[in-house]
Parts: structure tokens; C-alpha cells; sequence
């Protein structure tokens, strides 16, 4: 059955947040599955049995969820593989673990509500000398070099690539590069490699790759000896992906940039930068609104005080929120047997439980803000620190 798009959204920026979360994972593969999407379902309930391998009703979504897929060569996990011999393959895709499938989003940027700036930035800095070739001819614009998205965990990274892919009627290919590094150590070069020749395959399509920061120095390089040949291979990569007959339009995200590897970031490669903030009043107000659509609401809740309430909160701490005040409403209404609605009360209670989780990424990134090594590097986050001083 079909589900709700601002609900999911809230529920994968829940995820994002929060990604140990073992029944939250379980439930967004449930929706997932009975929404019709099982690679993507699969892809939670397989990110669970690799924290719990056997769990029963991770092992019990993954068979119902293979079971739904596609006609592939891929055989039906039993359990999250720890030592994983040759990749299977499917055409020119790594294993579905990897890849996850290619959407045809319908989001655009009117989707998305408040961040007025940000979506004016998009449109002029990003998404304007790709829509009109005839201007980038005439201004000698090129192609050259993709999007870096950075911020706090949970505002909504992932839900603005989709957005742009619906602005640029592209496909969507969400890559998550953890992944590619942690599931298939010797194969990793090759991963990146056949992750842009699906993309390509799906062109025109954006290709999302979230965690850049995994392939990094500090990450990659500390736990194993294959992170600069992945960051090799993802730069030439890029190049290949900028010249214009691609049609691969590539966007990355992280929650660390200082992380991120500095070939990744010279010109022609990822050298767009854009900080997403925690959301703005209006944008509060849309995602409570999202999540609690299709809900009995009390008469007394004003989703407008509410969401005035909720600064510095992210989109997932939102959602969890709202998931916290429909659990009490639901546990009252089985306490006295009668269906009671979703009341100030109930979010009342969640607002002492549930604090905003920027602030303390705010705290960390302020020093790598004020100590960059590269000068100017993030002028944005040091003017967004300053106006909330």
C-alpha cells in the first residue's frame, strides 16, 4: 500500500539519527516492505542483523523482502553476512546490500517547507547551469564538480538530494559508502566503480552518496589499508561522471567534513559546499505536521506553538517526538479503553524526554570552524555560530 512521503521522510531522517536504533530500523523496514519497497526494506532489516545476526524478525523482514524482489541470481540472506566470499551481482550492480535500488522521486523543492535560503541557493548555485545549457555555453560554465552536503545528523541531507533529483527529473540512486567500505573490503575500488556504471545505466540520475566522511583519512585509513585506493577510485569517478554525456549528477553528504579526504574536495570533484541547518520554524511546523497526518488530534494542539518550541531540534528528533506523543496517547487509550487523541499533554511530557541533538555537533564543529586549515572553508557555519551567540 502506499505511504505517506513526509512520513517516511521523517522516519528515514528518525534513522539517520539514530541508526543503532534496533526497533526503529525494524519498523521502517515494516513500512517499507508492506509499502511496496523491498530493497529498500531489506536494506534496514539487514543493517539490524548486522548488530544482532539471527535476530528473529530481522532474518523473517529480510526472507519476505528477498522474497519480493526482482527475478535476480541473489540467493535469500539467512543471516547478515560477516565474511562474505565474491559479491553476487545483478546486471552491472553490487550486492542489493550495497546498492539499494533506483527511485523515480517526486519531490521537488516546494516539498520541502521553510529553508527559504537554502532552496534559493540550490536553485541559482546548483540546479541553474544544469537545467540551461544554452546559459552554461554562453558563460562558459561546465559541468564540472558536484554537490557536498554537511551538517547535524537528521535535518534532511537525504530528503533535499532526493528533491534536486525530482528538480533535475532525474533517477535516484542512494549509495551508503559505510557500506562499501565495512561489507566488501577487497572489493571496495570495484564497488565505487560499478555503483557510477549503475548510475549511468539509470542516467539521467543523481547519485547520492551518503557518509562521504567513511572513505576518509581519519575513518577509512585508521581501521583499514583500502581507503586511499577507494578515495582514488572515487576521484576518477567524479571526473568521469562531470563530462556533460554522462547524465550522473553527484551529490554527497556527511556529518564530518573535516573528515572527508581534501582530493575530494578540489575543484571539478565536490567543490559545491552547503551547511544544512537544523530546520526553521516553518519547516518544524511541515514535519510535525508530516509525521502526525492521518492521526486523531486533540482539539488543544496548536502544531504552530508546538513547532515554536522545538528549536534547534532536528527533523529526526522531531519525529521522534511526535512518535513519542502518539505512544502515550495510544498506551492512555488502552489504560482506559477508550480511543483518547493526541494531546499538548503528550508532547508536553516528550519535550523534558526528548532534547534536540544538534547542539552538541554545533559544539564539536565549532573548533574545527575556528582551526581549519583551509581558510574560508567554513565562513557559513562561523556566520550561522555568530548569529545564535
Amino acid at each position: 500500500m502506499p505511504v505517506d512521503p513526509e512520513l517516511l521522510a521523517g522516519l528515514r531522517a528518525a534513522v539517520e539519527a539514530v541508526p543503532d536504533n534496533l526497533a526503529l530500523r525494524l519498523h521502517v523496514a515494516t513500512v517499507l516492505l508492506e509499502a511496496g519497497r523491498p530493497a529498500e526494506s531489506l536494506e534496514h532489516s539487514s543493517a539490524v542483523l548486522a548488530l544482532v545476526p539471527g535476530q528473529d524478525e530481522a532474518v523473517e523482514l529480510a526472507g519476505r523482502a528477498t522474497a519480493a524482489l526482482p527475478a535476480s541470481p541473489l540467493p535469500a540472506p539467512a543471516s547478515f553476512p560477516t565474511a562474505p566470499a565474491e559479491p553476487q551481482h545483478r546486471g552491472v550492480t553490487v550486492d542489493q546490500w550495497v546498492l539499494g535500488e533506483v527511485e523515480e522521486p517526486r519531490t521537488t523543492l516546494a516539498d520541502v517547507g521553510g529553508m527559504p535560503a537554502i532552496k534559493r541557493w540550490l536553485s541559482i548555485a546548483f540546479l541553474s547551469s544544469l537545467r540551461d545549457p544554452q546559459m552554461r555555453r554562453l558563460f562558459g560554465r561546465s559541468l564540472r564538480g558536484g554537490l557536498l552536503m554537511y551538517g547535524p545528523p537528521g535535518c534532511g541531507k537525504t530528503f533535499l538530494a532526493r528533491a534536486l533529483a525530482g528538480e533535475l527529473e532525474a533517477s535516484f540512486l542512494r549509495i551508503d559508502l559505510a557500506h562499501v567500505v565495512d561489507m566488501w573490503l577487497g572489493y571496495s575500488r570495484r564497488s565505487v566503480h560499478e555503483i557510477f556504471e549503475t548510475a549511468r545505466a539509470a542516467a539521467p540520475c543523481l547519485l547520492y552518496l551518503d557518509q562521504l566522511d567513511a572513505i576518509g583519512p581519519r575513518r577509512a585509513g585508521r581501521r583499514h589499508s583500502i581507503g586511499r585506493g577507494v578515495v582514488d577510485q572515487l576521484v576518477a569517478e567524479l571526473y568521469s561522471a562531470s563530462e556533460e554525456h554522462e547524465g550522473v549528477f553527484v551529490v554527497a553528504a556527511t556529518e564530518h567534513p573535516w573528515d572527508v579526504d581534501s582530493l575530494l574536495r578540489r575543484p571539478g570533484r565536490l567543490d559545491h559546499r552547503l551547511l544544512v541547518l537544523p530546520p526553521d520554524l516553518q519547516a518544524r511546523e511541515a514535519i510535525i505536521r508530516g509525521v502526525l497526518a492521518g492521526r486523531p488530534l486533540a482539539d488543544d494542539l496548536d502544531l504552530a506553538a508546538l513547532a515554536a518550541r522545538t528549536d534547534k531540534y532536528s527533523a529526526a528528533d522531531l519525529a521522534q517526538l511526535c512518535e513519542s506523543a502518539a505512544a502515550a496517547a495510544l498506551e492512555a487509550s488502552m489504560v482506559s479503553n477508550s480511543s483518547r487523541p493526541i494531546a499538548l499533554a503528550d508532547f508536553t511530557r516528550g519535550l523534558h524526554e526528548i532534547r534536540p541533538s544538534t547542539p552538541p555537533w554545533f559544539e564539536l564543529a565549532r573548533d574545527y570552524a575556528r582551526f581549519a586549515a583551509e581558510p574560508g572553508s567554513y565562513d557559513d557555519l562561523v556566520s550561522y555560530l555568530r548569529s545564535r551567540s
